[in-house]
């Protein structure tokens, strides 16, 4: 008896990293937010920055590729997502750039790495630390290993649809792939503000890849935020809120700053606190 073989479906052929970086991460934006913010504020340019949970590395590549004075640290704990990203993107530079790149496999609470002038911690990657002291204990950490004018960059989002059960999905065409990208808030705890969300992504064909990421996180608000920052020695804590594209009601992608915002469903907004 011949039995013909399954075709591999779109989802079974996914490399899950890539789907996330063309759905999710745009290092070039991210990049020019941290060089523009960080001139303004200080009025010289950055040169050394870490990033932590740094996953795929792709912000450090994109950050010494603007300048051969500019150098990157990357941490994180997953030994698979670092080799990734040494695979697709650190390969991509040239001898001289990849020295000016080091990744390191370790836990942000207790790597000390030289001091910085910037520290990153985007994609509310810092809400996997559920317990208040133990951010404090992070973002204390994060200000020993800043230059004595360094800046740490967070991001955050909430507005009323954060604190609901929910799907949210989004059509994805780039770099010759299409898909839908799906956020799925999957539980939430009103008590504790423990959240958990899934990324899954689906095919033309049918196929889902389910819970392609997955988040355990504890959602903290604005107010919180400043406050442990500044308990942690901070000086200032700076917000940059995004501006609104109403033809199509969504965010612009630009990022201003803002003491006052509109309590909408849904907002994101980038954290500078100041050494």
């Amino acid at each position: 008896m011949n039995f013909k073989k399954k075709k591999p479906s779109l989802a079974d052929l996914a490399d899950r990293n890539h789907l996330y970086e063309l759905s999710v991460q745009c290092a070039e934006a991210e990049v020019d937010f941290v060089n523009t913010t960080f001139s303004d504020l200080r009025g010289r340019k950055p040169r050394k920055i870490r990033e932590d949970f740094c996953g795929t590395a792709n912000v450090c590549c994109e950050w010494v590729k603007r300048s051969k004075k500019n150098f990157a640290v990357g941490v994180d704990l997953d030994p698979k997502v670092l080799d990734w990203g040494k695979s697709h993107h650190l390969s991509k530079l040239n001898k001289e750039a990849r020295q000016r790149v080091d990744l390191i496999e370790g836990d942000v609470l207790g790597i000390k790495t030289a001091k910085v002038d910037a520290l990153l911690a985007m994609n509310f990657s810092y809400w996997v630390f559920k317990e208040r002291e133990i951010l404090l204990q992070y973002f204390k950490g994060a200000y020993q290993n800043l230059e004595n004018d360094g800046i740490l960059f967070l991001d955050a989002f909430g507005g009323y649809d954060s604190f609901r059960e929910i799907d949210e999905e989004r059509e994805i065409e780039e770099d010759g792939q299409e898909f839908d990208y799906i956020w799925d808030q999957a539980k939430f705890n009103p008590i504790t503000n423990h959240l958990k969300c899934h990324i899954h992504f689906s095919f033309p064909d049918g196929s889902i890849l389910r819970e392609a990421f997955t988040y355990d996180w504890r959602m903290y608000t604005l107010p919180e935020i400043k406050d442990i920052l500044m308990d942690a020695g901070f000086s200032d804590v700076i917000i940059y809120w995004q501006g609104w594209d109403d033809d199509d009601e969504d965010g612009d992608g630009d990022f201003y700053r803002a003491d006052n915002a509109d309590a909408d469903a849904g907002w994101i907004c980038y954290i500078a606190a100041i050494k």
